[in-house]
């Protein structure tokens, strides 16, 4: 399964988070996790106390990937107008949707703070940083004042993780695509 040799933690961790985002955390058993990961029960039990420390890990790994593939547009070139713009259309895996944004509608990831918190922290953290980006496309005169950078970057996180949901139900990517359009062009009546 793995190219290179990989140790039996970061196996663990890569399958569960592989697994989580296919089967949601009740359809992800110890079982499986072994199987994906070739490791056996107790070299699982030796690195994580259980089902749900190890989700901790992988929800935390996928959180801080997902931070930090954004987080690379969003001081990279270009105006603050123009970061967002190519986050909002960086190409990704839109059938399978986002493996952060899909742990929200499990409700056992949910209803454990736990495991809640890392997702919660990561859409926080993206509607404060583009909040910020919209608040210096104000100050650089990119937008108009009468824009809400807060709201509005609510509103455009709302619409890409909504566009993975309405492709998924269609089966087709176009929808999602669809979907960032028409978020930027309502951004695209307020610039200057």
């Amino acid at each position: 399964m793995y190219a290179r040799p990989v140790d039996t933690r970061e196996r663990l961790i890569e399958s569960t988070r592989a697994l989580l985002w296919e089967r949601g955390y009740v359809g992800t058993s110890p079982k499986t996790i072994q199987e994906r990961s070739g490791a056996g029960q107790g070299s699982m039990y030796h690195h994580f106390r259980g089902k749900a420390d190890l989700a901790l890990a992988a929800i935390t790994r996928s959180a801080e990937e997902m931070r930090a593939r954004a987080e690379a547009i969003f001081s990279g070139p270009g105006t603050p107008a123009q970061r967002i713009i190519t986050y909002l259309r960086r190409e990704r895996d839109v059938l399978r949707g986002c493996p952060v944004g899909r742990l929200t509608q499990d409700p056992d990831v949910m209803a454990d703070p736990t495991l809640r918190r890392p997702v919660e922290r990561t859409f926080v953290w993206l509607r404060a940083r583009m909040t910020g980006l919209l608040a210096e496309a104000q100050a650089k005169g990119e937008i108009d004042s009468e824009l809400d950078p807060a709201a509005t970057a609510t509103a455009l996180v709302a619409v890409l993780q909504g566009g993975y949901v309405v492709a998924r139900a269609a089966a087709d990517a176009e929808v999602y695509a669809q979907a960032i359009d028409g978020a930027l062009g309502m951004l695209a009546g307020h610039a200057r």
